[in-house]
């Protein structure tokens, strides 16, 4: 029930495009970013609107989009300090429009990004802003049904509310939000032609209704009375945003660097977005340790190497979100890049104990690299002839792995083998 609402409550974010890319990510494939945006159908766009009075509405007003850019930059670049400075000028001077609380509450939800939303620190304040952007939408959508701006702020909040709340296990009332989000959504999709902001949702619904169906059979009952998606079409729409969209367009590039990754099967795109990503945004964890993760996937381990190293520095330096999730990750990385590329077999030891502590400390002994840390250190152990150590190493991974899996067998193997040495 958990992964159903995580993934089916709808994630409206924020976000500007403007680049500058560091010397250690010159790698990045422009011509392949250029050559997807190509491929966009701008025929998914809904027909222009007609008879709406938008005066007031704060997403569409230019001025603003130039003012916030910066503030959205600085926001997913981590620097909240000053990026909430000016969310609460905006605040100041619309006292009464939901957009300054959202875009607050949007910077403590990213505060809790890298921890996979377990860091509950920020909590009050989030649903505080959140629940303020929906008092304040309400005031506005009462007053004119026809406030479609409104609408989506009402859907987005909503939507954000119960993605927490589901974090959280608070069932019904992560419930609850669900719905007044998908309602306001349907809503909010007349203005879609007006602004590819209001798009977004109806991208990542239309995606996700389907994935869910595809990949929950156990949850297709209850999705019978939700409206169909169409997983093409959203898939076209998100790329739409992430190319068009002014507010929602890094945000639609992170959804789909995800789908690229974990989906569809189409690394060299994925690995073109993190990059763009990660080089817009050089201090935010999260980008980071995907672009990291793409690096490896991809077999480029000098990048991997690279971005790795910068992870375990910020982490040094307590830089704000790089803590043990990301230095499990970049220690796995540097002990496989070690192992396999640089033949140092003391560093890539070194590396998988770190990713062992990191693994231990945040919570993930269950996870892939916590494993493979201890396969490899009893590879390791072996070719060094340390047949005591390899045993124990390899007792962990038969512990630890799933029955029958590669990881195992060859645990179970190599014990039954050595079964009679250094006892």
């Amino acid at each position: 029930m958990k992964k159903f609402l995580a993934l089916f409550f709808l994630l409206f974010g924020f976000a500007a495009a403007q680049a500058q890319v560091p010397d250690t990510t010159k790698q990045l494939d422009q011509k392949f970013l250029d050559s997807l945006q190509r491929t966009i159908n701008l025929d998914s766009v809904d027909v222009l609107p007609q008879a709406l009075d938008i005066k007031g509405w704060l997403l569409l007003n230019e001025s603003i989009m130039n003012e916030l850019g910066g503030a959205v930059d600085n926001m997913y670049n981590f620097k909240f300090e000053t990026a909430e400075k000016q969310f609460k000028s905006l605040r100041r001077r619309y006292p009464k429009h939901p957009m300054p609380y959202f875009l607050l509450g949007l910077s403590n939800w990213w505060k809790m990004v890298p921890s996979n939303i377990n860091d509950s620190r920020f909590d009050a304040p989030f649903l505080a802003y959140m629940d303020t952007t929906i008092t304040l939408a309400e005031d506005l959508y009462d007053k004119d049904k026809k406030n479609l701006e409104a609408a989506f702020f009402l859907s987005a909040a909503n939507g954000f509310g119960a993605r927490l709340h589901s974090e959280r296990k608070n069932w019904r009332k992560a419930a609850v939000m669900a719905n007044r989000s998908l309602d306001y959504l349907q809503k909010s999709r007349k203005a879609n032609g007006l602004s590819d902001e209001f798009l977004f949702g109806e991208a990542l619904f239309n995606y996700y209704a389907v994935w869910i169906h595809e990949n929950y059979k156990m949850l297709r009952p209850i999705l019978y009375f939700f409206p169909k998606g169409n997983k093409q079409l959203g898939l076209r729409q998100l790329q739409q945003v992430a190319f068009n969209g002014f507010y929602t367009g890094t945000e639609a590039k992170f959804f789909l660097m995800k789908i690229y990754a974990n989906e569809t099967n189409n690394g060299p795109a994925a690995m073109a977005l993190s990059q763009y990503l990660a080089s817009t945004y050089p201090d935010n964890p999260y980008f980071q340790r995907f672009y990291a993760r793409m690096a490896f996937t991809q077999g480029n381990l000098t990048l991997t190497e690279q971005a790795s190293l910068q992870i375990l520095e910020k982490i040094k330096q307590r830089a704000f979100g790089y803590e043990a999730i990301s230095g499990r990750y970049a220690s796995f990385y540097l002990g496989y890049v070690n192992q396999h590329k640089n033949n140092d077999l003391a560093k890539a030891k070194a590396y998988y104990q770190q990713c062992i502590s990191f693994a231990e400390q945040s919570g993930e002994k269950e996870s892939g690299y916590y494993i493979s840390s201890f396969l490899n250190l009893a590879r390791i152990s072996d070719k060094e002839k340390n047949v005591k150590q390899a045993k124990q190493y390899y007792e962990k991974v038969v512990d630890l792995a799933e029955s029958k899996s590669d990881a195992e067998k060859e645990a179970k193997a190599y014990l039954k083998k050595n079964k009679r040495v250094n006892q």
